[in-house]
C-alpha cells in the first residue's frame, strides 16, 4: 500500500524531479480559515531540526515511510485543515495527493539543530518566501526563540522580521512560534512561565513592517487568558507532546480554545505518535476539543 507509493516517490525524485513542483502547483487550494473560523494543523517539521524523539523512543520520527503513513492517516480526517512542514515532507505529501483542499504552511528556519552548540541560531535553512509563493503554499512558519544571553537572537529576530514583511506583501500567513529561552548547563530551555510567554508575545508581535498577516503559535501555560490578552493577533495553541493520560491536556486545550483570539491548534507528535498508536483517535479527540465532532 503506502510502502509501494513511497517507493514511487523515490523513483520520481530520481528520474523526474520536475514532477515535484508540478504536483505542488496542481494542488487544489482552499481559504486559510473555514466557515467555523477555526484552523487545525498537523505539524511535522521536527525532523529537520534533528528532533526525532517521541517519549522514550529517540528515533520515532526517523522512519520516513512510517511518518508519511501517519501523516496520511491524519490528513484523511475531515477535521484536519492541513499541515505544517518542511519542503521535503510537503513535497512528498503533494506527490501522494493528500494535500488536495488542505492548507500547506512551509516551515522556514530549521537551522537551530537540537542539542548543538549553535541551537539558538535559528537561521533560515528550509523554505524562503520566494519558494512559498512559487510553490503555491498558504504561508510560512518561523521559530523565534528569544534568548537574552545569546547573541544569535538578534539575527533571528531580524530574519523573522524580514520574512514577516515579505509574506505580508504576498498576502500570506506569517506564523511565529516565539519562546523566551536560555541555555543552562549546555541545554537550551524554554521558559514557560506566564510572564515569559507574555514577553515573547510582545516582542514577536511587533516583528516586520506590518502584522496584518501575522499569527502566533503559542504553548498552553498557566493563566493563558493573560497570554492571549497580550495581543490582538490570531493565536494557534500547541498540542504538546504525547502523555499517557491525555485527559488533563485536553481539558487545558479546551479552556485555551475557548479564549477570545484563539483560533485553533497546531499539534505534531501528540497526534502522530499517540501512546495507543491510534492516529485517527488522537485526531478526533483534538477535534472535539476544538469543537469539531
Amino acid at each position: 500500500m503506502l510502502e509501494r507509493r513511497t517507493d514511487k516517490l523515490r523513483e520520481i525524485r530520481l528520474h523526474d524531479p520536475r514532477a515535484i513542483k508540478e504536483a505542488a502547483l496542481r494542488r487544489r487550494r482552499r481559504p486559510l480559515v473555514g466557515g467555523d473560523g477555526r484552523l487545525f494543523l498537523v505539524a511535522a517539521d521536527h525532523p529537520a531540526r534533528g528532533s526525532l524523539s517521541v517519549g522514550a523512543n529517540p528515533a520515532a520520527m526517523a522512519d520516513r515511510d512510517d511518518l508519511l503513513e501517519r501523516l496520511c492517516a491524519a490528513l484523511e480526517r475531515p477535521s484536519v485543515d492541513g499541515v505544517l512542514a518542511t519542503p521535503d515532507v510537503i513535497e512528498d505529501l503533494c506527490l501522494l495527493g493528500v494535500l488536495e483542499g488542505k492548507v500547506a504552511i512551509g516551515s522556514m528556519n530549521r537551522g537551530g539543530i537540537a542539542g548543538s552548540a549553535f541551537e539558538l541560531d535559528d537561521r533560515f535553512t528550509a523554505y524562503d518566501v520566494l519558494r512559498i509563493v512559487d510553490y503555491g503554499l498558504d504561508g510560512g512558519k518561523m521559530l523565534c526563540r528569544i534568548a537574552p544571553d545569546d547573541p544569535a537572537t538578534a539575527a533571528t529576530l531580524e530574519a523573522c522580521g524580514r520574512a514577516v514583511t515579505s509574506l505580508a506583501e504576498n498576502q500570506l500567513m506569517a506564523m511565529l512560534e516565539p519562546f523566551w529561552a536560555s541555555r543552562a548547563g549546555g541545554v537550551v530551555r524554554n521558559d514557560l512561565s506566564t510572564e515569559a510567554v507574555i514577553r515573547s508575545v510582545a516582542v514577536s508581535s511587533a516583528l516586520g513592517a506590518t502584522s496584518a498577516y501575522t499569527w502566533l503559535k503559542l504553548p498552553v501555560v498557566a493563566d493563558m487568558h493573560q497570554v492571549v490578552g497580550a495581543t490582538t493577533l490570531p493565536v494557534l495553541v500547541l498540542g504538546g507532546d504525547p502523555v499517557p493520560n491525555g485527559s488533563e491536556t485536553l481539558d487545558q486545550l479546551e479552556a485555551a480554545l475557548a479564549l477570545p483570539g484563539v483560533r485553533g491548534l497546531a499539534a505534531g507528535r501528540a497526534l502522530l505518535y499517540p501512546h495507543d498508536d491510534d492516529v485517527a483517535g488522537a485526531i478526533d479527540k483534538m477535534a472535539a476539543a476544538l469543537g469539531r465532532s
